[in-house]
């Protein structure tokens, strides 16, 4: 049977994912057909023997969660754009972007469905980020702590997961999910420079924040 390869999505360091289709195929997607199935070009990896299931949860809830970073950012920045700390705000959020580039095209790559409450994230996640700028730059900071440090947590949940997985296997979506923990990191870190610490409330704020973070996890994972 004849395939042809589709290339769909960079890999990090040059490589390459692709989709393959069987002439018989029609170009339809099927997890039960053994005529179709999408690859990555180093590993292997193809719908047909990954743990779908988790991958869906782990690919629908992070471009839940970068998603509703952008809008997070969004909001500070229309508060706080034309102030001194704006330009820091700017940097860290144009990271976010290409991390929620990456993951639609994972959403497409992988035929993964986005969680229903993005409607709700879009204006949660605006609000959270300006009304919190409205508390000043240390109450953006704080938001920014609060949440990248949730966030980076989440993904060393989901690096445990994949490694005792198969770490070959899922190599590529390893390198992606660390360097995007690598910088929610950086970012976490900017927020503490920025002298968060000094936020009203700021731990309560930043419990708070938290808390909203794990229900927004819990429940993008599943709908």
């Amino acid at each position: 049977m004849e395939a042809v390869v589709i290339p769909t999505v960079k890999g990090l360091r040059g490589g390459c994912q692709c989709l393959r289709y069987g002439a018989g195929s029609e170009r339809k997607w099927s997890l039960q057909s053994k005529q179709t199935s999408f690859r990555f070009c180093s590993t292997g990896m193809t719908l047909d023997n990954i743990n779908k299931p988790a991958i869906d949860r782990i690919i629908r809830v992070d471009h839940a969660g970068e998603y509703g970073a952008n809008r997070i950012y969004a909001g500070q920045m229309a508060v706080l754009g034309r102030t001194t700390v704006g330009p820091v705000i700017q940097q860290m959020w144009d990271q976010e972007k290409d991390h929620l580039k990456k993951f639609n095209e994972l959403m497409v790559a992988f035929r993964v469905r986005p969680t229903v409450l993005l409607p709700f994230w879009n204006v949660a996640g605006f609000a959270l980020g300006a009304g919190t700028a409205l508390l000043g730059k240390e109450g953006a900071m704080a938001c920014t702590v609060a949440v990248e440090e949730s966030i980076s947590e989440h993904y060393n949940n989901q690096i445990r997961t994949l490694m005792e997985e198969d770490p070959e296997k899922y190599k590529e979506l390893l390198q992606i999910i660390k360097k995007f923990r690598d910088e929610e990191l950086e970012h976490h870190d900017v927020g503490l420079d920025h002298n968060a610490e000094l936020a009203p409330a700021y731990s309560l704020l930043k419990t708070a924040i938290q808390i909203g973070c794990k229900a927004a996890i819990f429940l993008s994972e599943r709908i």
